[in-house]
């Protein structure tokens, strides 16, 4: 009996994982920006996920690997909840 719950959880895992879309941009744009932008951060996975974030919202990516946020005002004003910049 448990064998046969595991295996339909896992199969039904499987399945609805194919129907989830990821948070990070899925766009050809926002990932070749994002690639651009996060080439020198530190920890690239999260630097990738909120830029996708970012991209995917504002539908730009400043130039460069730091700074230029000028270019993109809606990816420059947007903050976490401490008020800090939310994208890279």
């Amino acid at each position: 009996m448990k064998l046969l719950f595991a295996a339909l959880l896992l199969s039904s895992l499987l399945l609805s994982s194919s129907y989830i879309q990821p948070t990070t941009a899925d766009s050809a744009f926002c990932s070749s920006k994002c690639q651009n932008r996060c080439l020198r951060a530190g920890v690239q996975d999260r630097c990738m996920k909120y830029c996708g974030i970012c991209c995917e919202q504002c539908k730009c990516v400043p130039s460069g690997t730091y700074g230029n946020k000028h270019e993109c005002p809606c990816y420059r004003d947007k903050k976490n909840n401490k008020g800090k910049p939310k994208c890279p």
